[in-house]
């Protein structure tokens, strides 16, 4: 069955693009039921092991999201706690871990700051993503230290088989925001490229509802970004590519102890690949990548300076063996090397991990299997095994259950360690086991479910004790159940996800900071004709700001409009209103003399864009 799958997606990838796996993925990456992340290659979503979602661009486009976050929000299990406004620093939480316990990937490249695991999602600009993929559960055997809670890998913009294609848009709003993008595009059955570029602007909103004078003021946020896609098949067998992305601008901060404090950043992240066929049972993929987080902290009423800046090697070698009709197996290296450079004076400033990984795929008639074991060795904490296992058993056509097993660990950051006054030398690298039981139906053509329920045990779980000094607590526990539901009726298209989850620190029996225990995303969308109309809501129940509870944030519920229009073929006209019914909300707290107060979001807001796509 799972052979009959893969080949009814790879039947809508033009035959010439076969050729070349590098022109495969790019057409893999426009359709909705391929995935990539899984395993590093181009599979079915439904062969993979991992619970997983995908946002294909058309997705993107017809879902309007103004961020990442936004966009993140709607996968079930997936909870994000922004800190005000666009441009703010976005907690990531899948499935109860916290951010820096998920990994996030950019066109391969890993790109977490080293010094604060911050994921830097909130510099991604919308328009130049072609792809996002989250994979829930932990992946350490894939890719290693970080992939606790899952992955979320987000691909760059891509070239089509087709001429050149100019893509102008341009978008304007509440708060005085605006997007404007502009990209070409195109390719054939060899060579495809895309360049483009991006600025998002807006006056923003004052972060901070109590706070010190000088804070009473808007939080403006700037975003300059281009990023390059090109891949070239050199012959039938043998494929380069290259990809880069960077993104620099301003963000302006509040309670900064009296100050008016901005940032400065600076993200880029290069990767290249070489891919070969070497015989017709063995590819052999390299990558090669380089990603550098730069930022300076300043103060506008002092000449007060603070620079964080991490650079980051990688390299990856992955070979794909297929034994034969029913195993393969995939070998593979993996190492990074990080550096910091800093205002702030760090014992360490560098270090590296180098790995080796293999996995085993059985796929019979009856059952199916997935074997993998991961060696890494870390300058600092020395060598960790990893292994994962599942078992995906087809009841029927239609029916599949999955049991799996995965382990994963995360190595301390820089600041976990080193920071001033509240790092800690003393900390070891966090732990996990993961156990989940999946149920995937095709319950009709036009329906699909896809429901987990799993566990996962964290020991040295590192959280900051009462004086924020970083600590490894005993262990913590996380359960849950997650349903994504997809459905087309009526000429409807409709996207229902809910989580539950029990997230604690099974020393304290305390509930794990900043996780809701309950979540709900719905999207309904239906095209008539030239017409688009849709509408979301997204439900979030109370929270924790602090590890010992004494900080509740309440929960709310969130209202979104949106509609598009396709004026003409080369004109799409688009209008959408978010937190249709004014709702005042909070996802985090700050403090200010001993009292916590709410991080302020976006109230009702407004955006109408256009797109242009004119022949060339």
């Amino acid at each position: 069955m799972k052979h009959l799958r893969t080949a009814l997606f790879l039947s809508f990838i033009p035959a010439s693009s076969l050729m070349a796996d590098a022109i495969e993925r790019d057409d893999a990456l426009k359709l909705p039921q391929t995935l990539i992340t899984g395993n590093r290659q181009v599979e079915a979503r439904s062969d993979s092991s991992s619970a997983n979602t995908v946002f294909t661009r058309t997705d993107i486009d017809r879902l309007q999201p103004t961020s990442l976050s936004d966009l993140l929000g709607r996968v079930p299990g997936v909870q994000v706690a922004r800190s005000g406004g666009r441009g703010a620093l976005p907690g990531i939480y899948i499935r109860g871990t916290k951010s820096a316990q998920s990994l996030v990937l950019v066109d391969g490249q890993r790109m977490a700051n080293a010094t604060s695991a911050d994921s830097n999602l909130q510099y991604l600009n919308i328009d130049q993503i072609e792809r996002v993929e989250v994979l829930r559960g932990s992946r350490s055997v894939i890719y290693g230290s970080d992939a606790i809670g899952g992955v979320i890998q987000i691909f760059t913009r891509r070239g089509a088989h087709q001429a050149p294609q100019l893509r102008l848009h341009s978008a304007m709003g509440s708060y005085g925001s605006s997007q404007n993008s502009v990209g070409v595009s195109g390719g054939d059955a060899q060579t495809r490229f895309n360049l483009s570029g991006a600025l998002e602007e807006t006056v923003g909103i004052n972060r901070t509802t109590v706070s010190y004078p000088v804070d009473n003021d808007h939080d403006a946020y700037r975003n300059k970004s281009v990023s390059l896609n090109l891949n070239h098949s050199l012959n039938d067998t043998l494929e380069v590519g290259i990809s880069a992305i960077k993104s620099t601008g301003k963000t302006e901060l509040d309670a900064m102890f009296g100050q008016q404090g901005y940032s400065d950043f600076d993200i880029s992240s290069v990767g290249s690949f070489i891919d070969a066929q070497l015989s017709e049972r063995w590819n052999s993929r390299l990558e090669l990548g380089h990603s550098e987080n730069r930022e300076k902290t300043r103060d506008k009423l002092s000449p007060a300076l603070y620079s964080f800046n991490t650079y980051r090697d990688a390299l990856n070698w992955q070979n794909t063996l297929t034994l034969d009709d029913q195993n393969s197996l995939m070998l593979g290296l993996d190492t990074y090397e990080d550096r910091v450079r800093s205002s702030t004076d760090f014992e360490q400033d560098s270090r590296w991990n180098r790995a080796a990984f293999v996995q085993h795929r059985f796929e019979g008639e009856y059952f199916s299997t997935e074997l993998g074991l991961r060696h890494d060795k870390n300058q600092q904490f020395g060598s960790n095994n990893t292994w994962s296992g599942s078992l995906t058993v087809p009841l029927n056509a239609d029916n599949d259950v999955l049991l799996s097993y995965s382990e994963g660990f995360r190595a301390p950051t820089f600041n976990d360690l080193y920071y001033p006054q509240f790092g800690n030398p003393s900390l070891k690298p966090e732990h996990s086991k993961s156990y989940e039981l999946q149920w995937r139906s095709q319950l009709s053509d036009t329906s699909r479910l896809e429901t987990s329920l799993y566990r996962t045990d964290i020991r040295d779980a590192i959280v900051a004790d009462a004086d924020w000094i970083q600590q490894n607590i005993g262990s913590a526990r996380i359960t849950g159940f997650e349903s994504a539901l997809h459905q087309e009726w009526f000429g409807w298209q409709s996207s229902l996800g809910v989580a539950i989850i029990d997230p604690r620190d099974r020393d304290t029996g305390k509930t794990l900071s900043r996780r809701a225990r309950r979540t709900l995303s719905l999207d309904l969308d239906r095209q008539f004709d030239r017409l688009g109309v849709g509408a979301s809501w997204q439900a979030v129940s109370s929270s924790y700001n602090d590890e010992a509870n004494q900080q509740p944030i309440g929960g709310y519920g969130l209202l979104g409009l949106r509609g598009n229009w396709q004026a003409s073929s080369e004109v799409r006209l688009e209008v959408k209103v978010d937190n249709l019914l004014d709702k005042t909300f909070t996802r985090a707290l700050y403090g200010y003399e001993g009292q916590y107060y709410g991080y302020r979001e976006e109230r009702r807001s407004l955006q109408f864009g256009v797109t242009w796509t004119p022949p060339l």
